[in-house]
C-alpha cells in the first residue's frame, strides 16, 4: 500500500527540517565524535521534533554521538502531559529517557511569572542531570522565533540587545547549551507536528497566554503583517550590528 498524501507531505517536511538542523549543527560545530547529548523533552512539538531530527541526523554524520532524553514534570501547577505517549516516543526512536519532577512555589517571587519560575527550576534539573549522567551538551528546543521574542522582551523591559546564542560554553566549559532548531520558523514545526500528532496535553497550563511574551508574539505578527519578511530580517539582524550606528556606544544612559 502506497502513501497517503499526508504521510508525503510528513517525510518532506520532515526532510527539510533535518536538512536545516544539519547545516546549523555544522556551521556551529555544536556536536562533534564522542559527545553525550542530553535533549530537554518538555512533551511540546519543538523538543519532540529536536529528538527526531537529532536522532535522524546521528544515523547520517560520519561520527558517534550519544543521545538522552529528560523530561521534568512540573507538580501542582495545573497542567499534565501524556508521559506515557512521551515515554513511548522515545522507546520509538531507541533513545534512554529520564524522568524528573519539579515542585515550584510560584508565590516565592510576586516579581517574576509563573512561566519564568518554572522554566527555572527545570533548568536547573537538566543542568543537574547533564553532570549526573556525564553529558556535554544539553540541548534546547528553541527556534527563530523564540529568538526574536526574546530579542524584543530584552529591548522593551531590560534596555539590553540580547537573545538566544546558538550555542553558549557554561560552567568553566563543562557544558556547551546547544540549540539546533534555531534557523527553523516555528510555523513549519507546526505543520509536521499536526500531521504527526506529535503533542498531547491532557490539561493546558492554566498559566499560559498571560505572560509578556505572549504580548510580544502578537506585536512580531503585527511586523510581518507590515513586512512579511520582517520577523526574519529582526532575526537576521543579530548577525549585522554596526556599533558606530548606535548611540550610547560608550555607555552613557538616558
Amino acid at each position: 500500500m502506497g502513501k497517503t498524501p499526508e504521510q508525503i507531505l510528513s517525510d518532506k517536511l520532515f526532510k527539510k527540517i533535518c536538512r536545516k538542523v544539519g547545516t546549523t549543527l555544522r556551521d556551529h560545530s555544536m556536536i562533534e565524535n564522542g559527545d553525550h547529548v542530553l535533549v530537554g523533552l518538555s512533551g511540546g512539538k519543538d523538543s519532540m521534533i529536536l529528538l527526531q531530527a537529532l536522532v535522524e541526523r546521528r544515523n547520517a554524520v560520519p561520527f558517534d554521538f550519544r543521545i538522552t532524553a529528560a523530561h521534568v514534570a512540573a507538580l501542582g501547577i495545573g497542567y499534565h502531559i501524556d508521559k506515557d505517549k512521551i515515554t513511548s516516543f522515545c522507546a520509538d526512536l531507541d533513545i534512554p529517557l529520564v524522568l524528573r519532577t519539579i515542585e515550584p512555589d510560584l508565590n516565592k517571587d510576586p516579581s517574576k511569572s509563573a512561566c519564568f519560575i518554572c522554566s527555572w527550576h527545570r533548568r536547573k534539573v537538566l543542568f543537574s542531570l547533564t553532570r549526573e549522567l556525564d553529558c556535554n551538551k544539553l540541548s534546547l528546543g528553541h527556534h527563530r522565533n523564540d529568538a526574536v521574542e526574546t530579542l524584543l522582551l530584552n529591548m522593551i523591559f531590560h534596555g539590553s540587545i540580547s537573545s538566544l546564542p546558538y550555542a553558549l560554553e557554561m560552567f568553566d566549559g563543562r557544558l556547551q547549551l546547544i540549540r539546533p532548531l534555531m534557523d527553523l520558523d516555528e510555523r513549519l514545526l507546526i505543520e509536521y507536528s499536526d500531521l504527526n500528532n506529535l503533542v498531547k496535553i491532557e490539561k493546558s497550563c492554566p498559566h499560559e497566554n498571560r505572560t509578556r511574551r505572549d504580548n510580544v508574539a502578537r506585536l512580531i505578527e503585527e511586523v510581518e503583517k507590515m513586512h512579511g519578511k520582517g520577523p526574519y530580517n529582526m532575526f537576521r539582524s543579530m548577525g549585522k550590528i554596526f556599533e558606530e550606528y548606535l548611540p550610547q556606544k560608550n555607555g552613557h544612559s538616558g
